[in-house]
């Protein structure tokens, strides 16, 4: 298999793995947004670690298999590319991607998808479509101006450029930077931390975040309204402000 997934404590690291650039062909595509859509369904995954191994988080499309594709092909494939993406940023649980070496094209959309992005310091992160006479299609358009504002985006998209880690974090593409040997441990230690949380509230908190930045606040507004109403009916609010009134602040086991 082109990507797999590995579930311990809590955690389902979703590894790349098509060496030797982890190419994102149509069949790793397809195989993501399928791993995506089991980890959002598994009770046992409280959060995702998005990793490409020590080498390479995710060089970009498979060039030499879409040079054989023409308008007709793609006009048929576009949307389930797009698909693949949007199965990860959607899984409703805690994701970071644990970004090594290059994260260039489809790469660097992929850990768009992520809610954190730990990145090694020699990483090399990049929308370099534009060099193929293309745009990014796998949501780089929206995603990456939603994250670092428009102006960026632009230069990144407009260029073609590669960004070293330091740039990409000055810029807010990443949220870490850490020695390269270093960047699956951490990715781990995040998500296991937030997989002891309260994974109704978290899930909340997720949607209510994405579907503010999606739409006007009036409707974010009342997305968090009915989020926040309805954890009064959860058991882990009722235990968290048990601990809090009896034990003090910080100290409610959730699982």
């Amino acid at each position: 298999m082109t990507v797999n997934l590995e579930v311990a404590e809590g955690v389902g690291t979703i590894r790349l793995d098509r060496p030797p650039m982890n190419a994102l062909d149509v069949a790793t595509q397809d195989r993501l947004k399928e791993l995506a859509e089991e980890a959002t369904r598994r009770a046992d995954v409280r959060a995702v670690v998005i990793y490409g191994g020590e080498r390479v988080f995710a060089a970009g499309a498979d060039i030499k298999e879409m040079q054989d594709m023409d308008h007709t092909a793609m006009v048929l494939r576009a949307r389930a590319l797009q698909d693949s993406f949007t199965a990860v940023a959607r899984i409703p649980k805690p994701v970071v991607a644990a970004i090594t070496g290059y994260a260039l094209g489809g790469g660097c959309e992929l850990a768009l998808c992520a809610d954190f992005r730990i990145a090694a310091d020699n990483a090399k992160l990049g929308q370099p479509e534009i060099l193929l006479g293309l745009i990014p299609g796998a949501g780089g358009t929206q995603r990456l101006p939603r994250l670092v504002g428009p102006s960026k985006a632009k230069d990144l998209i407009f260029t073609g450029r590669q960004v070293k880690a330091d740039e990409a974090l000055a810029i807010g593409l990443v949220d870490r930077v850490v020695p390269a040997a270093e960047v699956y441990e951490q990715a781990h230690a995040w998500a296991a931390r937030l997989a002891q949380g309260p994974a109704i509230a978290l899930r909340a908190a997720k949607e209510s975040v994405d579907t503010g930045l999606e739409t006007d606040i009036d409707t974010g507004l009342a997305v968090e309204r009915n989020w926040f109403a309805g954890l009064f009916a959860t058991e882990d609010r009722e235990r968290g402000m048990r601990s809090f009134v009896e034990e003090g602040p910080g100290k409610a086991k959730f699982l």
